[in-house]
């Protein structure tokens, strides 16, 4: 198996187990890698149950029989928490007045919890997230401001509790807190600055341009994601700057100028056919093609471009296939807008594709997605048609009034 692959299966496995536990990319290649001298106790059990050996004999290294530190200790306090899908850590609770000293088990904890975040956002959307995010970051800062850790691991800890600062920030923008995403992401700046930490300096950049987006700046979108693409230059990933690309037409293209668009969107296209590298961030996973041509759609919806907005948003629910759902539910809303707001609308086309969107709504729980479906009511109640009134009754019975 690929390291994804075997991640993949070991999370599937724990859960028929009835002993989930979260298990990403980063983690096996810790334990490939000899990062990690020896899983925690979950994860012991549950390797010895899919493979029948000890962790000795799978090569981990167990600490002494009948020896613990005040870091073991420290460390057990801590476990990863296992709700709604999403393992996250708990509160820090030190227990000296110099606090516990942080190595590679905590930084690990705070990649895992960022890593939970983005796949639980991913599969069933940002509502119930908020909360648990917040709850990692503090534990993350006080680890930060009580723990004792060299200057090297102090910097890699920066990083990491930036990165989770980021992925904080998304769940408050998706959830319609833009002012709680700009503080978030204003932070990871400055966890940037303190790790010297380019990547994830560009990050924030891109984030803080689709916040600018979000929020009615096209100006300020256009010159934070040039801004993360001068970060991300030198660090050798085609895919990421190919993102930046887009972030920066969008800019444009609310601004209404077609011509600077067009030129992003090429370079947007010709940067992503270069392929994906090793350079490439963890959390860049969700820009696959599909992601591709969904943004490039709601870049031709700016341009009042109706019809092709409308082609690319099919192509990308057609391309996410069954992953992404929370995604493919936002392109599919979009659908059912192009359709309706073409010059000449296509109204059955519209009632289809909002009927399919009222459809991801059990599983899918993303502010967003209910914006979305207001937006679709509000655009679609002025036509008196048979679908519409069909669809419109529907939608009365299941999104809830604001």
């Amino acid at each position: 198996m690929s390291r994804r692959e075997a991640a993949e299966f070991l999370v599937k496995k724990s859960i028929a187990y009835g002993e989930p536990v979260h298990c990403v990319t980063r983690t096996i290649a810790t334990w490939e890698d000899g990062t990690t001298a020896c899983p925690s106790p979950p994860y012991q059990r549950l390797l010895h149950k899919v493979t029948g050996r000890t962790v000795t004999q799978l090569g981990f290294t167990p600490p002494t029989a009948g020896r613990t530190t005040e870091s073991d200790d420290d460390m057990r306090r801590r476990t990863l928490l296992v709700g709604t899908g999403a393992a996250l850590l708990t509160a820090a609770r030190p227990a000296h007045s110099n606090g516990p000293a942080l190595g590679g088990e905590h930084l690990q904890q705070l990649r895992d919890a960022e890593q939970a975040l983005y796949a639980e956002d991913r599969d069933h959307g940002s509502a119930e997230l908020g909360r648990q995010a917040a709850s990692a970051l503090n534990t993350a800062y006080v680890w930060l401001r009580q723990g004792r850790y060299s200057e090297p691991m102090g910097s890699r800890l920066h990083s990491a509790t930036g990165n989770l600062s980021v992925a904080a920030g998304w769940l408050a923008l998706d959830s319609g807190r833009p002012h709680d995403a700009r503080s978030l992401y204003t932070e990871a700046l400055a966890s940037a600055r303190q790790a010297n930490d380019p990547g994830l300096e560009a990050h924030a950049f891109a984030c803080l341009s689709l916040l600018a987006h979000a929020t009615g700046r096209p100006r300020e979108a256009v010159t934070t994601a040039q801004v993360a693409q001068r970060l991300v230059a030198p660090l050798g990933s085609p895919r990421w700057l190919s993102l930046l690309a887009m972030r920066e037409a969008r800019g444009w293209a609310l601004q209404g100028d077609h011509t600077l668009t067009e030129r992003a969107l090429v370079h947007a296209h010709n940067l992503y056919a270069q392929g994906p590298r090793e350079a490439d961030p963890d959390w860049l996973a969700f820009y696959v093609p599909a992601e591709l041509a969904g943004l490039e759609s709601l870049c031709r919806a700016d341009l009042g471009q109706h019809e092709r907005a409308a082609g690319g948003a099919e192509q990308a629910v057609m391309l996410f296939a069954d992953g992404h759902l929370r995604n493919r539910a936002l392109y599919t809303a979009d659908i059912a807008l192009h359709h309706a707001r073409k010059p000449n609308p296509d109204l059955d086309a519209a009632a289809d594709a909002a009927h399919r969107t009222l459809a991801y709504l059990p599983d899918v729980h993303s502010e967003r997605l209910l914006r979305s479906l207001r937006d679709i009511a509000g655009t679609l109640q002025p036509h008196r048609t048979r679908a519409i009134a069909d669809y419109l009754d529907t939608y009365r019975t299941v999104v809830p009034a604001t």
